[in-house]
């Protein structure tokens, strides 16, 4: 059933003071919340809900909130629902007009929510910012139009996959679903696994290395005995065959796979995690999955805002996602794209659309000097992911399966333009304090020191 509507004529509490009556008005997370157009986040997201059926959901408001909190501050789900609670800011950003000693909610609410909504439908709240930028003066209408798109990889929150690791962890979790079902095993090979795991990291990476890969095929061996055993303990019953159906297959494939294999197997809870290699001399390979970001090229007065987020399964050849970045952009943003710089890595893009320049970097022959300035500020997108990564969720990405991974990168989006604008109203705010305290505009040097 659709959340309720709160009623904006309800009588006020006699024993208890509004958050409003308590709070600073000019705290940037309340003109922040004066700005969003929760009427619009509420008319997309309620259109997955069934009129009068069920328990009526929680306000669209409150979980967009938690949601807008937890990336904007980088925080987990335990994190955000423990935050809300001791913090009146918060409660009044999501809507409550009193404050409230318990969650309305718990850890798992946000989890349910977020795969309710989708990442389409999620993609309201990044278009929310951008029009915030624009309607605030934060951002341009024609700096928009101008775009630096760059890859990255979103990783995901898996140990190294090492053979060994991912052995060890195939044969405890089918010994965990074997205990769980009742089904009896010969032997459960969880200890001998676990020091044979401990003696080939060992030996592996010193003198020892031939004893290593002697403790590996013997983890090899171990994971075959146990798979073949729960196949004869299941067979006949299909209740079981479907309950091990998916753990059997996949710990299949980690025993079977060889280092030079292609279409590794590198997490045994997250099958849709790749090894990407980005040509980093700190980090030669990076697990998880290819993301696409588009920034405005300029630094416009509150920052430089990120227009679009798209993660790229099956890591494709960067000239590929192009097309579907520039689609999504010009979806948010409601107006076309003029420009767009992107790297060499996009070589043969195959991108031609009326209206749409696409420049890539260290291209000769360019004698505009627009377009020769613009080419230069191309670099200026790598900060702007570092952050998204530092100060975000970008980096060790904990939602699961492919459709996690697209929600996770859009409203780490979302997030990173939103401590934009937090700092743009901040900014603001001591502008004003500066011209009640002059009385007169300051100069630009006061200016400058306030933005």
């Amino acid at each position: 059933m659709r959340p309720k509507t709160p009623d904006a004529t309800e009588q006020p509490d006699m024993f208890r003071e509004t958050l409003e009556a308590i709070l600073d008005p000019r705290h940037a997370l309340l003109e922040l919340a004066r700005w969003i157009d929760w009427g619009r986040i509420e008319a997309v997201c309620g259109e997955t809900f069934v009129p009068d059926v069920g328990r009526p959901g929680l306000p669209t408001r409150l979980m967009a909130g938690l949601h807008i909190l937890k990336h904007v501050r980088g925080l987990s789900d335990e994190g955000v629902t423990e935050g809300w609670v001791e913090n009146g800011y918060w409660q009044a950003f999501c809507g409550e007009r009193f404050f409230q000693h318990e969650a309305p909610f718990d850890r798992s609410s946000l989890t349910r929510w977020r795969q309710r909504m989708g990442a389409e439908r999620l993609e309201v709240l990044l278009a929310e910012t951008l029009r915030i930028a624009v309607e605030s003066g934060a951002a341009k209408p024609l700096e928009m139009e101008r775009v630096t798109v760059d890859t990255t990889v979103q990783t995901k929150a898996v140990a190294h996959p090492t053979d060994g690791h991912l052995m060890l962890r195939a044969v405890e979790r089918l010994g965990a679903l074997a205990r769980q079902h009742g089904v009896t095993l010969r032997q459960s090979f969880a200890r001998v696994a676990r020091c044979a795991r401990q003696e080939a990291s060992r030996l592996l990476y010193s003198r020892g290395h031939k004893q290593g890969l002697r403790h590996l095929r013997k983890l090899r061996t171990y994971l075959g005995r146990l798979i073949r055993d729960i196949g004869r303990k299941i067979a006949g019953d299909p209740a079981l065959e479907a309950a091990f159906a998916t753990p059997l297959e996949r710990a299949q494939r980690i025993r079977d796979q060889q280092p030079g294999d292609a279409n590794k197997l590198y997490a045994f809870h997250a099958p849709e995690v790749e090894c990407i290699g980005k040509g980093k001399a700190r980090t030669r390979y990076e697990f998880g999955v290819k993301t696409s970001i588009a920034t405005t090229n300029a630094r416009c007065a509150g920052g430089q805002f990120v227009l679009g987020a798209l993660s790229l399964p099956g890591n494709p050849y960067d000239g590929h996602s192009l097309a579907p970045q520039i689609d999504q952009i010009e979806r948010l943003l409601a107006r076309p794209i003029q420009r767009a710089y992107v790297d060499r890595g996009y070589r043969g893009h195959g991108v031609c659309r009326d209206g749409l320049d696409v420049i890539v970097t260290h291209t000769r022959g360019i004698t505009s000097p627009t377009v020769r300035r613009e080419m230069r500020r191309r670099n200026a997108i790598e900060p702007v992911i570092g952050h998204m990564k530092e100060d975000g969720l970008l980096e060790r990405n904990h939602l699961a399966g492919p459709e996690g991974d697209a929600i996770n990168a859009i409203l780490c989006a979302a997030g990173h333009n939103l401590r934009l604008l937090e700092a743009w109203f901040r900014a603001l705010f001591a502008l004003l304090i500066l011209i009640a305290l002059h009385g007169r505009r300051p100069s630009s040097a006061l200016t400058q020191s306030a933005a």
